[in-house]
Formats: structure tokens, sequence, C-alpha cells
């Protein structure tokens, strides 16, 4: 690859759903690479997904409009092969704190093995998204909380609709 070679990386995730987070490390990574192909997992292995994949890329492709240099693609292969496809050798991941780390961590050495010629980027969380996840969204919303400030718009109206008065909690027996 010489110097003039356009760079690709790749920034998988399930983003279920999307959050500023998010948005924020594939701003950074698009401010770095020439290309940042945003890759949702179509059928997450270690999760159940709230929205459909079709769902979810429409969250990514409305909230980062027509950026030139970002795409926003489903895969359903491993990561390696994803990046093996755009021929992406750079894999964006954002991390939020220490357990992000330690779960990235064995994926590196895991992708390592699979793909030597493939490098994990590691781009830290700013700190006013750095207990931002998907999960937790997902939480706050289910109980009827508000979430504008932590994910697009398109994706709190969303889950308002989904949730408009919380889930209802288990019963509570009246204090004797």
């Amino acid at each position: 690859m010489s110097a003039a070679d356009p760079v690709t990386a790749i920034y998988p995730g399930s983003y279920d759903p999307v959050t500023l987070g998010h948005l924020d490390v594939i701003e950074r990574a698009a401010a770095i690479f020439d290309r940042v192909v945003v890759g949702v997992v179509g059928e997450p292995q270690h999760k159940r997904t709230l929205f459909s994949v079709d769902e979810r890329v429409d969250f990514l492709r409305e909230a980062l409009g027509a950026r030139e240099n970002v795409e926003v693609e489903i895969f359903s292969e491993l990561v390696v092969d994803f990046a093996r496809r755009w021929n992406a050798k750079i894999m964006i991941k954002g991390l939020r704190a220490i357990s992000d780390f330690e779960w990235e961590f064995q994926m590196n050495h895991l992708n390592r093995i699979l793909a030597p010629e493939v490098e994990t980027m590691y781009v830290m969380a700013r700190p006013q998204f750095s207990f931002v996840s998907s999960s937790g969204v997902k939480e706050i919303a289910a109980f009827g909380g508000k979430v504008h400030e932590l994910v697009p718009e398109a994706v709190a109206r969303r889950l308002a609709a989904m949730f408009p008065h919380g889930r209802p909690g288990p019963p509570v027996s009246p204090a004797e």
C-alpha cells in the first residue's frame, strides 16, 4: 500500500440502538481515515436485538446524513472477513470503561489469529459519552425514562413510541 492509497477502516457493532457515543466515534474516525464503513451485525450471536437490522441501519443513515466518506453496511460473516471484503486494514473499536477493554482485548487476540493484517484501533469515549451504552439506553426507555440526550432524535422517538409509559414492573404488595 502506498501513501497515496486510500485507507478504509471498519467500525463494526450491533448498534441496537446507535447512541451519540457511537456517532462521536464515527465522526472522529471519519476525520482520520479516507473511508469508514460502519458494519451493522445482522444477527448478533451474543445478544438479542430490540430493533430489526433494517431499523438499525436506517437510524445510522439518518443520523449520519450524507457524509461522503462514511458508509453503513450490514454484515453476517466474521468481522475479519467483513474487513477483508472492504479491503480495510483498520478496525475501529470504541472504549468506555475497563469492562469494555477486557472484552475487546479478548476479541483483538482472536481477530489477530484469524487476520494478522487487520489492526484494531481503539477510540476512547469522550467523557460525556463514557457512561452511554445501548443496553443502558434501552433500560431507561423501557421504564419510561427520557433518552433524547443519549441517542439521535429518530431513536428517541421510536423508543418513546415503543414504551410510552414504561414497561410495567412486578406487582408491589402493600406495606403491612
